[in-house]
């Protein structure tokens, strides 16, 4: 039975802590994001292939799929 893949996760900001719900691709990573509140870019962290990765709540989809993310 295959696992199903999450495709909503919630972003916090890690300069002012705003959180928003966001519909990650599932075509390409998002390496950038912008906080709707603050207007922070956004980066992943450094070993982590995107924003969800770093900062949400669920990872990226190939992530969860047991793939590299990116690759």
């Amino acid at each position: 039975m295959a696992k199903e893949i999450q495709l909503n996760s919630t972003i916090t900001c890690p300069s002012c802590g705003y959180k928003k719900e966001e519909v990650m691709p599932t075509d390409a990573c998002q390496y950038f994001y912008e906080c709707e509140s603050c207007k922070a870019q956004i980066k992943p962290n450094l070993g982590d292939c995107c924003v969800f990765c770093s900062f949400g709540t669920v990872p990226c989809p190939p992530i969860q799929e047991g793939s590299s993310c990116c690759s």
